[in-house]
């Protein structure tokens, strides 16, 4: 077993604490927005995840798949952003 071995050990167990944090944020919430927030931080750490193993094995392949995964998430978040938006415009009073 390597440095590299273990330096790789160390951060899969990092993005896994990553990812079961986000997903638990995703479930308890308490609001849309902290979801939102979650989901777009499990995103980017199975984006990680998605580079880390390119680095690993000594690849590019999977380089499309981190671009839309990206891209998911950008859109996403923009959705969600217009949609709190328009419904903190109908909650004000005018």
């Amino acid at each position: 077993m390597t440095i590299l071995d273990v330096v790789f050990a160390v951060v899969g167990v990092l993005l896994t604490a990553a990812a079961l944090m986000a997903l638990y944020r995703i479930v308890r919430g308490p609001s849309l927005l902290d979801r939102m927030i979650a989901s777009d931080m499990l995103l980017t750490t199975i984006i990680l995840v998605v580079g880390a193993e390119m680095v690993y094995n000594s690849h590019a392949r999977n380089v499309p798949m981190m671009l839309v995964l990206a891209a998911i998430a950008i859109f996403a978040t923009v959705a969600v952003a217009r949609y709190v938006s328009k419904q903190d415009r109908q909650e004000k009073p005018s």
